[in-house]
Parts: C-alpha cells; sequence; structure tokens
C-alpha cells in the first residue's frame, strides 16, 4: 500500500516483470473506473526532423491492432457508455479510458491492446498524416493559443522544449511509416510506462487482467526495472530576451510576456503556485484587478507556469485592443516589478495559500483526475504525496519564500511573443 487517503481511497502499487508499473486507487463510492496507460516519452524527446512523430503515434495507435479495427475500438467503448482519448505532452503521452466500474475488464483488454499492438498502417498513416495537418492549420487560426507557443519558442529556440507538440507542416509531411514504426517500438517499453486506474475496483483484479492483456506482446518482455525519472538536461540553453511578433490581422491583439522558470521537482514550486495565484491566478489577482477591472484594458489577463523535469516557463498572458497594447504591457511590466521589489501582503498570502488548496482538492472531485495524479506521481516526480501532505507543504509556505522567489524570477529578463496586427518595427527589441 503506498496511501489510504481520506478524501480518497487506498493507493496500491505493484511492479511487473518487466518494469511496467501498475498502481490503482480504490474508491468503493464511486461507480465508474478511469483506466489510463501513460507512457514516459514526448516532442521534446524528438529530433528536429522527427519534431511531432509523438503526437503523429498517438493518433495512429488508435487506428487498428492485430485483433481490432479502428472502429472495433471506438465502437468497445462506447457500446457501454464509455469514453476514450489521449493526449501529448512535451515529456509524456496518456491514453486513457472512462467506464462503468463492471467494464473495467474490457477498457484494460482495448487500451492494452492498442498501445501495445498498433499496426500503423500504410494507409492509417496517410490518413492521418492529413487530419494533422489540418489540426496544425486550425491551431494557426487561433491566435490565443498560438501566442503561447511564440513565447515557447522565443525563450528555447530550436531546443524540443520551443518547438510544437504538433510538429509542422514541413516535419508531418514528409514523415514516414518506417520512421513512425521505429520510434514507437524504440520508445514505447515496460520500464518506461505507468498504468493508474482509480474508481470502484480491485487492486489485485487490476495487475491481473493487465498481464493478461499484454501477454505475448512487446511489453510483456524480459525482467527489466522500472525506467529511473527523466534526467535533467544540462544542455537546456535559452535565447537571448527578445521579442517574436506573428502578424495576423485579427481584431484583438494576443500578447505573452514570460521567462525562463524553475523545474518541477524544485522545491519553490509550491511558493511559485501561491505567488502566481496572486498576480494573475484569477479575477482577484494584482493583473485582473488592475487591467481589467479597474481600467478595462483586456477582456482576459492571467499568469501561468509551466514546470519540466529540468526547467520550467513563467509567463503572463493577455488579449486587448491592438492600440492598447502598449498600456497593457506597461502595467505588467510595472506590476511585476513592483512585486519583485516589494513582495506580496499577508492578506495575499493567505488568499493565494488557499487558493491553491482548494484547486488542488476541488481537482480531485472525479476519478480522471485522481488517476492524473497516481500517474503523474510516479511518472513525474517519483513519489506519490498524499492529499492532508501536500496541503500542509502549502500552508508551510511562508512570505518570505515568496518573496524571495518573485525577486529572483520577476526581475529576469522577459522575452515577448505577439500575435496581432504588427510588424517587428512595432518592437524594437523584436528577433526574427
Amino acid at each position: 500500500m503506498v496511501d489510504s487517503d481520506p478524501l480518497g481511497g487506498t493507493v496500491r502499487r505493484t511492479v511487473l516483470p518487466s518494469g511496467l508499473r501498475v498502481l490503482t486507487e480504490a474508491i468503493p463510492t464511486m461507480r465508474s473506473v478511469s483506466f489510463g496507460i501513460w507512457v514516459a516519452v514526448g516532442s521534446r524527446d524528438e529530433t528536429g526532423p522527427q519534431s511531432g512523430v509523438s503526437h503523429f503515434l498517438e493518433h495512429l495507435l488508435f487506428k487498428g491492432t492485430r485483433k481490432r479495427s479502428a472502429l472495433d475500438i471506438s465502437a468497445a467503448i462506447e457500446a457501454v457508455g464509455g469514453e476514450t482519448n489521449a493526449f501529448t505532452t512535451k515529456e509524456y503521452t496518456c491514453y486513457y479510458a472512462r467506464v462503468l466500474d463492471q467494464d473495467l475488464p474490457l477498457a484494460i483488454d482495448v487500451m492494452c491492446d492498442l498501445v501495445a499492438d498498433s499496426v500503423l498502417a500504410a494507409a492509417d498513416v496517410e490518413t492521418e498524416r492529413g487530419v494533422i495537418l489540418e489540426e496544425i492549420a486550425m491551431h494557426d487560426d487561433e491566435p490565443g493559443d498560438e501566442v503561447h507557443d511564440l513565447l515557447a519558442r522565443a525563450i528555447y529556440g530550436d531546443h524540443p522544449l520551443g518547438r510544437l507538440i504538433s510538429g509542422t507542416e514541413e516535419t508531418i509531411s514528409p514523415m514516414s511509416r518506417r520512421q513512425i514504426q521505429s520510434f514507437y517500438r524504440r520508445r514505447y517499453t515496460a520500464p518506461s510506462i505507468v498504468i493508474a486506474a482509480a474508481g470502484n475496483l480491485e487492486h489485485g483484479e487490476v495487475v491481473k487482467l493487465v498481464r493478461q492483456a499484454l501477454h505475448g506482446t512487446v511489453l510483456d518482455g524480459e525482467p527489466a526495472a522500472p525506467a529511473p525519472l527523466r534526467p535533467a538536461d544540462s544542455r537546456v540553453r535559452t535565447n537571448r530576451p527578445g521579442s517574436v511578433v506573428e502578424h495576423k490581422e485579427t481584431e484583438q491583439a494576443h500578447v505573452v510576456l514570460g521567462c525562463p522558470g524553475i523545474g518541477r521537482l524544485d522545491e519553490r514550486r509550491f511558493a511559485l503556485g501561491v505567488l502566481n495565484n496572486v498576480l494573475g491566478g484569477g479575477m482577484s489577482s494584482r493583473l485582473f484587478q488592475e487591467i481589467r477591472e479597474r481600467r478595462g484594458l483586456a477582456y482576459s489577463v492571467y499568469s501561468y507556469s509551466s514546470q519540466y523535469a529540468d526547467t520550467g516557463l513563467f509567463a503572463v498572458y493577455a488579449g486587448c485592443a491592438p492600440g492598447k497594447v502598449d498600456e497593457v504591457l506597461e502595467l505588467v511590466r510595472a506590476e511585476l516589478a513592483e512585486v519583485a521589489a516589494h513582495g506580496i501582503t499577508d492578506a495575499e498570502l493567505a488568499r493565494g495559500k488557499g487558493m491553491a488548496k482548494g484547486s488542488y482538492v476541488l481537482n480531485l472531485e472525479d476519478t480522471g483526475s485522481r488517476m492524473s495524479r497516481l500517474a503523474k506521481g510516479e511518472l513525474l516526480f517519483g513519489d506519490l504525496l498524499p492529499v492532508d501532505a501536500l496541503l500542509a507543504r502549502v500552508d508551510q509556505v511562508s512570505a518570505d519564500e515568496v518573496n524571495t522567489l518573485a525577486a529572483d524570477l520577476l526581475s529576469r529578463p522577459m522575452s515577448l511573443a505577439v500575435v496581432g496586427p504588427f510588424g517587428t518595427e512595432d518592437f524594437p527589441e523584436a528577433a526574427d
């Protein structure tokens, strides 16, 4: 047993001989189960010419195995009222299903089959290539999303953390089935996979069903130890601060100001959560109050942070009329400088901690988020912090911790990403 959580259920962990890990959280009061297969591979594991292969593969695994066609996969789960989906990030890929508790054996069999034994048929590669190119084009039509990718590129350049998870038309169009197949077999190995399930289940039964579903597949290989946590990469370099401008004739300008942040194992991450809440984490935040409520300059304004194994990103986004960009940026910079120089108040500290704790708990109100918590704890942190311990750690965050972090983080030179009716000449520090 790993943990017995009064807010949920009993967590158990089993390591199969192959190195694949199975974690479950038994919540007898639920009538559903969420089942996920998490693979420790994402877009940062790709070379430049491979950019987008993890996401391409995610699409293809649903297209058929030696036992099931694409229709068989979707129909099997939908016939019992369940749902399946998947997503790719920069450091991992997840395939999941949510079903009634009685249908968990079916979900395990289907999901294990598609992850372990996809055929990657040539015709399906061509079909999904077209789908992904449409997805990339659709993303380009969403400036509010595109601007965040521009900021990552401005900060990380051609490092994989600076590239699009989806890849680009230039990398997806020539990508061959052979390249995808090679990536699949090299990267989808048992030691790099975590299976997590949460809901009305019995741990031993889940382990038995997983072993049956994977028997005879490539994920039922030689004995091995689980893969270690992703190592910190000392080669992660950041660009000199500057600006990236994407000219589009939009009615609204989208701007993001940001800098390199901290990694996910940094103990300051709890203080960062509080600081982010105070600065731009809600309607009571400093940025929202100053820029939207008092001045009416933007409809949307918020701050956010992203954390990776060895680095991170902190940023502020605003969407405003093109003619108000300079004023909005001036106010954002002034607010960041104010907090860097003078810190936050005791009332803001209490509110920021309350928001963090409430968010943690409210995000665990369904089996899907519980399942994700298990997998991320194992895959990204190497440990599952009990909910009470997590809340206690947030309570321990002091004003000094937050203010010291703010003085460091918010005084760093910032890069700027802009999407709107502008040219590089509108931002003197702009880079091509």
